[in-house]
């Protein structure tokens, strides 16, 4: 109950920090929330089964453009197209995870970027549908729920709130049932985790689902809630992102993926307003907070403080 309560006061901190921030600083929150739930896909992969993906950027794409192209062209409502993106991540983590789970280590790693550069190359060849690059915008009329609009700041926040609290809440059950400890398990030393009887294969494909469906979550929220669809979120760069928040936040830990997302926002927001060559500065911190904690905030303040963290 210890380690709920925690998390629950994380989740109204962020909350009260919201609604009492500026205009601005509110926005910055919501996207970060959004993405921050992309994190927690990722981590669900990387920090608690030990699968290094460098391709996650297509189950991103998979919401997106799975709820962009419904309300595009079907005239789908905002929560309709929402379910079928994130049931079309799922559905792609799936069918990936039955293919690339036969490789392993560097193996596994490279197959999820070919699969990833599939992705983005598919999306840019369809550019007469997808807009290729330059994306396309949907309509404040086209993201109406029960008469509001999803333009609204206020709505946004609320919303983007509600994905980030489910995804934190769901991450921290699955930590402690027999789920998470067992991919743990695998993490940690797979061949032993096989001798105790478990069906690896199976659990890390349900990781690799799991993983998509949270980070196909993020990419229609994102869609619906900043109202933009471009292929820039199908490339590689948007595969390395959540890896680098990870890291920074701590894998493996529950709260490490939204601190090393909201970390590396500001820390660019902030150098950016310093030096056109914001970059070299947030490069330099990168390293020196690698040097000095490996294991990511997160992962130095359970090293350091509770040890319970999870």
């Amino acid at each position: 109950m210890k380690t709920w309560g925690l998390h629950i006061a994380l989740l109204a901190l962020v909350l009260v920090a919201g609604l009492l921030a500026s205009d601005y600083h509110q926005g910055n929150l919501s996207r970060i929330m959004v993405l921050a739930v992309y994190a927690t896909g990722y981590n669900i992969l990387f920090g608690y089964t030990g699968l290094l993906s460098l391709g996650h950027a297509m189950f991103f794409a998979a919401g997106l453009y799975g709820m962009g192209l419904l309300v595009r062209f079907q005239g789908a409502d905002p929560v309709t197209a929402f379910l079928a993106g994130t049931l079309a991540g799922a559905a792609l983590a799936a069918i990936l995870g039955a293919l690339a789970l036969r490789a392993r280590g560097v193996a596994f790693m490279i197959v999820t970027l070919m699969f990833a550069q599939a992705v983005y190359l598919t999306i840019l060849y369809f550019g007469d549908y997808t807009r290729g690059d330059e994306g396309f915008v949907l309509q404040s009329a086209e993201r109406m729920i029960a008469g509001q609009s999803l333009a609204n700041p206020d709505l946004r926040f609320w919303l983007a709130f509600a994905l980030f609290a489910t995804a934190t809440l769901i991450t921290l059950a699955i930590t402690r049932r027999p789920l998470g400890k067992a991919l743990v398990a695998i993490r940690e030393n797979e061949a032993r985790a096989q001798m105790l009887g478990y069906d690896t294969f199976r659990l890390k494909l349900t990781a690799v689902i799991l993983s998509g469906a949270f980070s196909a979550a993020s990419g229609a929220a994102y869609g619906l809630l900043f109202g933009y669809v471009g292929a820039t979120f199908a490339s590689v760069q948007y595969s390395i992102f959540p890896l680098l928040w990870v890291l920074l936040g701590g894998a493996g830990t529950v709260i490490g993926p939204f601190i090393g997302t909201l970390f590396m926002f500001y820390l660019i927001d902030v150098s950016s307003g310093i030096t056109t060559a914001y970059m070299l500065i947030a490069g330099v911190v990168l390293v020196l907070l690698t040097l000095f904690a490996p294991q990511g905030i997160a992962g130095e303040i359970r090293r350091r403080i509770a040890r319970g963290l999870p």
